[in-house]
């Protein structure tokens, strides 16, 4: 029975996945200058340029995984990027006690999306994808 799902569930899983990141791109835009500072306040260089790539990420990759072109690089690319910034955003082990338990779900929250993205990588999109329109 669950063969038989394999598809929708593959779709629904890209659909949620990219849910995380696709809305937050489009805030960055609405909130580019915050988004500017926040990063800034993190002590990484260029904020500016650090933001345009989590644009290009969050939506730009984000739209190719939640339709299912070039799902595989798509999914590595989100999964580098989300896990270099968990280490940056949410160093649950270098804040105040208590931000601890909010940092570390978020930490930790985020290592199981790039658990996600990363089976997705290993396993593709899906039949209901344009990768798959393409290939047959």
């Amino acid at each position: 029975m669950l063969n038989s799902l394999q598809n929708p569930f593959s779709l629904l899983g890209r659909a949620l996945i990219a849910l995380l990141f696709i809305p937050a791109g489009f805030g960055k835009i609405a909130g580019f200058a915050g988004t500017a500072g926040y990063i800034a306040s993190k002590g990484v260089p260029m904020p500016e340029v650090a933001a345009a790539i989590a644009i290009a990420v969050e939506l730009g990759l984000g739209l190719l995984l939640l339709v299912g072109f070039q799902t595989r690089w798509a999914a590595l690319g989100i999964a580098i990027f989300t896990a270099v910034i968990t280490f940056i955003f949410h160093a649950y082990w270098s804040v105040p006690v208590e931000q601890v338990m909010m940092q570390k779900q978020a930490f930790f929250k985020n290592i199981a999306v790039v658990g996600g993205l990363l089976t997705i990588v290993a396993w593709g999109a899906g039949a209901w994808s344009v990768d798959a329109k393409f290939k047959g």
